[in-house]
């Protein structure tokens, strides 16, 4: 089953020039926070805010078009539609969001605001593939490395607990992780309503024949 870590899209440039977008890396996203988060001081005074979105997406050109480097250059080379697109795929802000884009909005810059990020680092810096941070920085953007470090932690855990069944002790029993496979089988059975293989809504269909009982086999349920 095919999957995707993070979006992607392409922009065009006034001349015609196609231009591949992914999330920004770290080390320019770092940057674009910066100047970006400027914008909350300037909600009042529209050209103020123009000016420093503009300088905004000028940094995150950095990694996809270098020879953008002003906002002169910018406005002669990308169009508002473009420009939208744009910031929308390489740091995830929407310029026109809907109510509840702008609430995910505001959690996701409360996240980057609250984020131990120099935490994160770390860890993943322990699968020794980086010389230093700043090339961890320069090759990871945030999807990446929450990806990498799920999956870091997953292999800890499951040599944890190789370890432990060779001492006759059930990991998962004890911590309460439930087995994935089980997990996703009961979103399928569920139409995706079930939590997890513990919860009632997963006893649908084949699910329910086998265990011999489940909704529609003598129990219902009522959304409250």
């Amino acid at each position: 089953m095919a999957t995707t870590i993070y979006k992607s899209a392409n922009i065009y440039l006034v001349d015609g020039t196609e231009v591949y977008i992914t999330p920004l890396k770290i080390k320019y996203l770092r940057q674009f926070m910066d100047k970006f988060d400027q914008l909350k001081e300037s909600q009042n005074n529209t050209e103020e805010a123009n000016r420093l979105l503009m300088e905004s997406a000028v940094i995150a050109m950095k990694q996809y078009y270098p020879s953008i480097k002003t906002v002169e250059d910018l406005e002669d080379n990308l169009d508002m539609p473009n420009l939208y697109v744009f910031l929308e795929a390489s740091a995830g802000i929407k310029l026109k969001p809907s109510e509840e884009d702008k609430q995910e909005s505001a959690d996701d810059e409360n996240s980057w605001g609250k984020l131990d990020l120099a935490k994160l680092e770390a860890e993943v810096f322990l699968l020794g593939i980086w010389k230093d941070y700043e090339e961890l920085e320069a090759s990871l953007s945030m999807a990446e490395l929450t990806e990498t470090l799920n999956a870091k932690r997953e292999a800890d855990y499951n040599e944890k607990k190789f370890l432990a069944a060779m001492q006759g002790v059930d990991l998962d029993k004890q911590s309460g992780k439930e087995d994935a496979w089980a997990k996703m089988k009961a979103k399928v059975f569920s139409g995706g309503q079930a939590a997890n293989s513990n919860d009632i809504l997963a006893y649908q269909g084949a699910n329910a024949a086998k265990a011999g009982f489940g909704i529609g086999m003598g129990l219902s349920y009522e959304k409250l």
